[in-house]
């Protein structure tokens, strides 16, 4: 079920890229997020009603809230045209929890995967983080290219993988090809889309407001 959850995040991240980027309207964006975000929730509530007390499962169950009280956030500040700083300030306890799931699938849950994948959402949150919560607007459009690339290499790729029971079993050669992607990937792009924010209605909304309302 967790998996199914991992497709559709992987949806709502590549959208949201997009609104970063300028190329999809915020309002229209706004019935994704608010579908993902209760998906996101209520699958969480389900795992942990069922987990019959197994710690792991609650565990893993547990790191789905930050996501999906993410995306209604995002819903709520698109569809009522809220500043974007606390949704910002949210991001950066996410950032710091992601850390934590992370070393958890290092150790605890022996999936370095998924713990490099953690890893990216540490990335990603902590963009979000300085975007809206530090009104960083120079940031925009490298953070929606982020988003979106990590919709398909951490949403798409791995979901279907899972709900195909294709997941890779040598999860340590999966960890170092994530890793070195993700540093020379997003390496290469900040150079490239840093500084003057996206052009697009994002300005005027809750998601971007904060962090670029005046093109700082």
């Amino acid at each position: 079920m967790a998996s199914v959850g991992l497709l559709y995040v992987g949806a709502v991240l590549f959208v949201n890229g997009m609104m970063l980027l300028g190329w999809v309207d915020g309002r229209a964006a706004g019935p994704m997020n608010l579908f993902v975000g209760i998906l996101q929730v209520v699958t969480p509530t389900y795992l942990i009603f069922t987990a019959d007390g197994d710690a792991d499962v609650i565990l893993g169950a547990s790191g789905l809230y930050l996501f999906g009280f993410t995306y209604l956030y995002v819903a709520m500040n698109l569809f009522f045209g809220l500043d974007g700083t606390g949704l910002g300030w949210f991001s950066l306890f996410v950032a710091v929890c992601t850390l934590v799931y992370s070393a958890l699938n290092f150790g605890r849950l022996d999936d370095p995967a998924f713990g490099v994948i953690w890893l990216f959402w540490a990335f990603l949150w902590t963009l979000f983080f300085l975007l809206l919560g530090l009104r960083m607007a120079r940031l925009e459009r490298y953070t929606g290219a982020v988003a979106a690339i990590q919709g398909i290499v951490t949403g798409l790729i791995p979901a279907f993988l899972l709900l195909t029971d294709n997941w890779a079993d040598n999860t340590d050669t999966v960890a170092v090809v994530l890793a070195v992607f993700g540093v020379v990937v997003f390496g290469a792009l900040y150079p490239r889309l840093h500084g003057t924010p996206a052009d697009n209605p994002l300005t005027d909304t809750g998601v971007t407001a904060a962090a670029s309302p005046r093109r700082r």
